[in-house]
């Protein structure tokens, strides 16, 4: 599995996925004004200028699905989420290096 690539809800994920507004809203089952609003506050970063413009990738998909679920099982709030998911991540890339260095070691 490359690098770049990633698994949400059991699917394979990359950054050659290429999904509009439209995709993106049937692909995570919520209101495009969610999705408006996850870019506003800095969840989901897409290509373009404009809602009409957007392109997302897997990693945004991912990115998505994960702030959905910590808003339904955990309550966080908009504000919130984007700093959740930053620090998510952060987290997951530094247990990918530990995991690396173990294997050296």
């Amino acid at each position: 599995m490359s690098s770049n690539a990633l698994i949400a809800s059991g699917e394979l994920l990359d950054d050659t996925l290429r999904l509009n507004l439209s995709d993106l809203r049937q692909r995570s089952a919520v209101q495009v004004e969610v999705i408006i609003e996850m870019v506003q506050i800095g969840v989901l970063e897409p290509q373009g200028q404009s809602p009409t413009e957007w392109l997302f990738n897997g990693h945004d998909l991912a990115r998505l699905q994960r702030a959905l679920r910590l808003q339904r099982e955990l309550g966080i709030n908009l504000p919130g989420l984007a700093l959740c998911i930053e620090l998510l991540e952060e987290r997951d890339k530094l247990h990918a290096r530990v995991r690396v260095l173990e294997q050296r070691g």
